[in-house]
Parts: C-alpha cells; sequence; structure tokens
C-alpha cells in the first residue's frame, strides 16, 4: 500500500485502465473533498452522498479515456459539478427548496467530529456559525457559489476552476470576488454578533 501512496494521481488512473481496482485510491483521495463541496453547492447530505457516488461510477463508465486525462483533480471536479447543477436544475423544476439541514446533518456536517472538550453551550453556538455560514454560501447564485467552493474550499487554482466550469480565468477570478462581496455583506450581522458576545465576556 505504500507503494500506492507514492502514486500521482495521473498515474493512478493510468494504471486503472488496466485495472479498475486502482480507483479506489482516487476514492480514498477525493471522497471526502468532493462530499464537501457538492454538499455545500446542494445543501443536501443524502444528495452530496449520492452525486460523489455517481462522480465515480462515472469514471467507471469512461474508463476509455483514462489515458488521455492530463488533470485528475479537474476531471473529477468537473464531473461532480456538472451532476450537482443538474439536480439543482432538477428541484427547482419540482420547486423544492430545503429550509435547512437535518439533526443528521447537524451532527455530521463536514465530517468534522465535534471538540470533546466543547461545553454544551460552545457547541451550539458552533454549529449555529457553520450552519449560519453554510446557507449564506448556499444563498449564493450558483455561478458565484461554485467558483467560491472550488476556490476557498477545495483551495483550487483560478486556472483549475476555469477549466472545471468552462470560463476565461478572469471570468472566474469576478465571480470568486463577487462571490466573497456578497458573503461578507451576509456574514456581517453575524461577525458584529460574535464580537458583540466576546467583548461582553472579556
Amino acid at each position: 500500500m505504500r507503494a500506492t501512496e507514492k502514486l500521482t494521481d495521473r498515474e493512478v488512473l493510468q494504471k486503472a485502465a488496466k485495472d479498475q481496482g486502482y480507483l479506489s485510491i482516487l476514492v480514498q483521495r477525493y471522497r471526502i473533498p468532493l462530499y464537501n463541496f457538492v454538499f455545500r453547492f446542494v445543501g443536501d447530505r443524502e444528495t452530496a452522498e449520492d452525486v460523489v457516488q455517481e462522480t465515480f461510477l462515472r469514471c467507471l463508465r469512461h474508463s476509455h479515456q483514462f489515458p488521455a486525462i492530463e488533470q485528475v483533480s479537474t476531471w473529477l471536479y468537473t464531473i461532480a459539478g456538472n451532476l450537482a447543477k443538474t439536480e439543482l436544475r432538477r428541484r427547482k423544476r419540482w420547486h423544492w427548496i430545503p429550509i435547512g439541514p437535518s439533526e443528521e446533518e447537524e451532527r455530521s456536517a463536514f465530517y468534522e467530529p465535534v471538540d470533546g472538550g466543547q461545553l454544551p453551550g460552545e457547541q451550539t453556538d458552533t454549529h449555529q456559525v457553520k450552519d449560519t455560514v453554510v446557507e449564506a454560501i448556499h444563498q449564493l447564485p450558483d455561478e458565484f457559489r461554485e467558483a467560491v467552493l472550488l476556490r476557498d474550499l477545495n483551495g483550487l487554482s483560478y486556472e483549475e476552476i476555469a477549466k472545471i466550469i468552462n470560463c476565461p480565468v478572469g471570468t472566474v477570478k469576478s465571480r470568486v470576488n463577487r462571490g466573497r462581496l456578497r458573503l461578507q455583506k451576509t456574514l456581517r450581522n453575524l461577525a458584529e454578533e460574535v464580537i458583540g458576545t466576546l467583548s461582553a465576556t472579556a
């Protein structure tokens, strides 16, 4: 297993063209980053899990393309992003809008465990902040939300994002900046509330 860990994504994909068992390595590397991206994009845990599963199933179905793929991460995010957009369009046709995270999502948000040292009140505050941030991101227009998530959550370069969403780098930068400005405006009240709380307890 140590040897496979040293393989680059492209080397893994090249080997997967002959032995699809190698795809499990990509699943281990990208399952959680893709899940986090899709979850914040569609705002629903089950849907995010389905989209990520379908992303890797698409990989299996298109194994003939493996030798020609240069940027594996870009390819995976493109598939996941397109599937997420399709799901959002389907929801809009049915006029279905999520009103908030379920209890299960609150317990498992972001795949991050709750710090055992936190007091119950602190845990509640942390969840409220996370929920507010996630909701603010979810309220962004699709094109801004996708660009911000890929840049700020997944740390992709502007060039990589441009390939994923198929638009010029300048457009990506504009969408990221405009998305960040909208988030700052939306979250300003939350920041002022947190600062006020800290000042009161100091």
